[in-house]
């Protein structure tokens, strides 16, 4: 399991607005992700090195928003003013063994964008992020699906992710992998939280040096 992706709530300038923003502070060109049709939500990419990006997402007016545990995050989130969603750890082998930790079953994900691709995953663990913030949920890409970070052109990687939360907590959470063995190049600084739990920041390497959002 390695870290996958970090998602950020649009604000109420919209997605593409809030994304041309981070991006600009990142030196990162934004790219067009798409809708998620069974989550109600659609967002744009920031693509980094390391087989990492950005994701901001925003809520469609769309039902299943409204039904969707994801579409319930970022709505939340994004009425809340926007800002750090959360963080996603990628699944290489078999979700099974995630399945049966988590006693649910992995839903299916897709977005196609307007030149034919077709991006597609499962992913579970959200209505833990849902209840408790710090908590990341997983993806597995499928099989021969791209993978957002594919058009990368930058060296910016993500240096280091600020939680609000008990790292104990994550541990078990993760099956007993503590957070800093997600990664061999993202280090983890966990504070107290004051209020909800969750990503409080990111800090990214860029040629301009850091960068914390």
């Amino acid at each position: 399991m390695r870290v996958d992706h970090v998602s950020y709530a649009a604000d109420q300038s919209g997605v593409k607005a809030t994304a041309e923003r981070l991006g600009e502070a990142l030196g990162v060109t934004p790219c067009d992700g798409g809708i998620h049709p069974r989550f109600g939500t659609r967002n744009m990419i920031l693509p980094l090195a390391h087989e990492r990006y950005v994701e901001i997402v925003e809520v469609l007016d769309h039902p299943s928003s409204d039904k969707a545990p994801f579409g319930q995050v970022v709505r939340a989130r994004s009425e809340a003013g926007g800002g750090w969603m959360g963080w996603v750890i990628r699944v290489d082998d078999d979700l099974a063994a995630v399945e049966a930790r988590l006693d649910r079953t992995a839903v299916e994900g897709n977005r196609r964008l307007a030149d034919g691709r077709e991006f597609l995953w499962k992913q579970i663990g959200i209505k833990g992020t849902l209840a408790d913030p710090q908590l990341p949920f997983f993806v597995k890409w499928g099989e021969g699906s791209p993978h957002p970070s594919a058009e990368a052109s930058t060296d910016v990687t993500i240096s280091s992710l600020m939680i609000a939360g008990d790292p104990a907590r994550v541990t078990d959470w993760l099956g007993g992998l503590p957070p800093e063995e997600t990664s061999s190049v993202i280090t983890f600084d966990f504070v107290a939280p004051h209020g909800t739990p969750g990503l409080m920041s990111v800090t990214f390497n860029t040629p301009g040096g850091p960068v914390t959002l």
